[in-house]
């Protein structure tokens, strides 16, 4: 029998780190971090990191792992899961990974896909294609050689339509063809996918509220602290900062960082819901705003016995 992973996913704010906690205490689990930022250190408050007393009921891992003036990237942070994945299973414990980033989950299911052979000349012809010609003609281009990824890019979008292309032009294989070769937990485990979701105008009140709570918590004093080090792109993209930012360089008062982090806030978290409705692998938990982490904790449970 397949050893069995869990995947427990959400939008931002909708309560996944408590009810991975109680999860966790009922399946024998250790919970695998599947959050982009987490993984930087001192960033506790802008990223919402459970606290030490929650990470020292249930084992936690890929938190606090690298400084923020350090890049970290999705092929990092799958080698850093599988291991992770690996060793918990070891103990005769069920990995559990939580979080809020979709690239990362997908990566870990259905594996990477990496070009060996990159050619920038080829890259940069392309470009300089889609300025003179337009998207739309590199479109066609990738219709003919390989439809079935035309099919799935929008003529609009540049960048994978170069890539594609480009695989093409030092592979002499269509990317649809070198996706289908790649290995993820789906080919060695049983992999079970919950996503929670509540209604819209719930969560963004709860995405509200926890904004306020993070600017009775300190938030302030966090970011002044971390914009004196010079960030990494990635960390540097964390929603709080670069609002911070522009309170500290005079371009908004407080009262207006709060509105925009509110409604950068509530923006990622519909991003993070439309990327996970694609997943059709996806089980969707609809839970209250009224519920308990215990009590989602539970249904979970009886979906996974």
């Amino acid at each position: 029998m397949k050893r069995k992973t869990v995947f427990l996913m959400g939008p931002t704010a909708i309560g996944k780190t408590e009810t991975a906690i109680c999860l966790a205490r009922k399946i024998n689990a250790e919970i695998i971090s599947c959050d982009s930022m987490q993984i930087y250190k001192g960033m506790d408050i802008i990223t919402s990191k459970p606290s030490a007393v929650l990470r020292r009921n249930v084992n936690h891992h890929l938190i606090d792992v690298i400084a923020p003036t350090k890049e970290y990237n999705v092929s990092m942070y799958r080698r850093d899961a599988l291991k992770k994945i690996k060793e918990v299973i070891k103990k005769g414990r069920i990995p559990l990974l939580a979080g809020g980033t979709g690239l990362y989950m997908s990566i870990l299911i259905d594996g990477i896909f990496t070009l060996e052979q990159k050619n920038k000349s080829i890259r940069e012809g392309l470009y300089r294609l889609a300025e003179s010609r337009g998207n739309q003609y590199l479109h066609k281009r990738l219709q003919n050689i390989d439809p079935e990824a035309a099919l799935k890019i929008h003529p609009n979008d540049t960048r994978r339509i170069v890539r594609a292309l480009e695989v093409f032009k030092n592979t002499g294989k269509p990317i649809s063809f070198l996706q289908k070769q790649r290995k993820g937990l789906n080919q060695e485990y049983d992999v079970k996918i919950f996503c929670l979701n509540m209604p819209r105008e719930k969560l963004y009140k709860i995405i509200d509220e926890r904004v306020d709570k993070m600017f009775a918590r300190g938030i302030v004093s966090e970011a002044k602290k971390l914009l004196k080090s010079r960030l990494s792109k990635t960390a540097s993209s964390a929603i709080g900062l670069r609002e911070l930012k522009g309170y500290f360089d005079g371009l908004y008062d407080l009262e207006e960082v709060k509105h925009l982090i509110k409604r950068n806030t509530r923006l990622y978290a519909k991003r993070q819901l439309t990327w996970f409705r694609k997943d059709k692998r996806i089980n969707w938990i609809n839970i209250s705003d009224k519920e308990e982490p215990k009590e989602v904790a539970e249904r979970l449970w009886k979906e996974l016995c």
